[in-house]
């Protein structure tokens, strides 16, 4: 079978693997129609984490397929249906994976597409309780995205932010894969948001997603954009991602008691900040990292009902590094797509 296969930093090739063995017991063999890239692909295409893992290793964090076997004792899946896969090796025994805190899993074994062979080939198995049935209205190239795309988001914003009808959220890089879901599912609670883009294409583009008030960081300076626009009192939440470049400016953009919810750091991990104006001003800062098997599902009904993913582009499965190339250059808005 095809399968795209990085070999070092920036070296990426299709190349024919060895087709997977029949599913063990309590396994699903998937059929990969989808693949959705994300950032974890990008760093892993220049080379993170490879201390971690070992080359030649199979590409794609994020994908949606078909159910083409089932192993023995698989009784709730059926030949042929959609279905999506959890991202992450998880244990499924640990108190967090029991309580249903899959991403907080004490016995991971690492991260498919980035530790450990991805989804970029033709086949492969999961375990049958990683694997998650799509419903019918929904495409498989939306549902390449529920798992880290609006999964991710689905977490951030409920989860941890606890984002109420209403409120007021700044969301950074609002034309990526997680910013666009971040506006929809903002704008479905009635929100007022404020977002940033690079261009003013994609200031348009985020208009029209729903965004009140969007502003292009490479003409303004964002937190004092939100702070003139918010008469000075600032956002109930700060939906950050971007990392050292935007971490001071969003917790100016807080209002007393605000919250903070961030789950990367693109643009560098470390930063300095002012520990007075944290405790004095009562925020509350969250990590946040990947999602739980019912974030995925939440997504999924969530895309069922009408919300669904933007996507930015659609390539095959050959043409894996221009879909990087477009999210190295933030050329994106939305999601990139590569379809097998």
């Amino acid at each position: 079978m095809r399968a795209m296969v990085l070999h070092g930093n920036r070296d990426v090739r299709l190349e024919e693997v060895a087709d997977p063995p029949a599913p063990a017991a309590g396994e699903v063999q998937v059929r990969v129609r989808a693949l959705a890239l994300n950032y974890l692909d990008v760093w892993g295409f220049r080379g993170m984490a490879f201390a971690k893992r070992k080359l030649p290793q199979i590409v794609g964090v994020e994908a949606a397929g078909e159910v083409a076997a089932l192993g023995a004792g698989v009784t709730q899946f059926t030949l042929g249906q959609k279905v999506t896969m959890y991202g992450a090796e998880t244990c499924g025994t640990c108190r967090a994976c029991s309580e249903g805190r899959d991403n907080l899993c004490e016995n991971v074994g690492g991260i498919l597409g980035f530790h450990v062979d991805g989804y970029g080939r033709e086949r492969l198995n999961r375990p049958a309780r990683l694997t998650v049935p799509v419903p019918h209205a929904v495409s498989l190239e939306h549902a390449a995205s529920a798992p880290i795309g609006f999964g991710t988001v689905q977490h951030m914003l409920f989860d941890n932010a606890k984002l109420e009808p209403g409120e007021s959220i700044l969301i950074h890089a609002g034309g990526s894969g997680i910013g666009t879901a971040a506006i929809k599912m903002a704008k479905a609670l009635g929100c007022t948001i404020y977002t940033t883009v690079g261009d003013d294409a994609k200031a348009e583009k985020a208009k029209a997603l729903g965004a009140d008030h969007v502003i292009n960081y490479r003409t303004e300076r964002f937190e004092g954009e939100v702070r003139r626009l918010t008469k000075r009192k600032g956002v109930d939440v700060v939906f950050e991602h971007v990392g050292t470049e935007t971490w001071n400016g969003s917790l100016l953009c807080l209002r007393k008691g605000g919250r903070l919810v961030t789950c990367g750091s693109t643009s560098g991990v470390s930063t300095t900040m002012n520990l007075m104006q944290l405790f004095q001003q009562q925020y509350r800062i969250f990590g946040s990292f990947g999602c739980s098997m019912r974030n995925i599902r939440e997504s999924l009904d969530k895309m069922a009902a009408g919300m669904t993913p933007v996507i930015d582009s659609v390539f095959p499965l050959e043409r894996f590094e221009e879909g990087i190339a477009r999210l190295e250059g933030r050329q994106v808005f939305g999601k990139v797509i590569l379809t097998l």
